[in-house]
């Protein structure tokens, strides 16, 4: 599946915040955690991939088995600045 670099963007984007599950990013990009795991090798320098991974590995937050049943969004209301 391509995706436009804006839409590779925002996966990165999501891939990075620790509330997004990587489920959220199947259900809108149709990338499962394999996927977003091999696009963010590619996107990112080594260095920043490493500390991707580093971060992510084990979190419960992304992955929504794992979450605690009272977070129910993906995202923090407080994550986006309104101007």
């Amino acid at each position: 599946m391509q995706h436009l670099d804006h839409e590779i963007s925002r996966i990165i984007e999501m891939a990075w915040e620790d509330r997004t599950p990587f489920e959220a990013i199947n259900r809108q990009f149709g990338l499962n955690e394999k996927s977003v795991i091999a696009l963010m090798r590619e996107q990112l320098t080594n260095s920043s991939f490493k500390l991707w991974r580093k971060r992510v590995s084990g979190r419960q937050s992304k992955h929504i088995k794992l979450r605690h049943p009272d977070i129910l969004r993906g995202y923090c209301k407080t994550q986006y600045k309104h101007r």
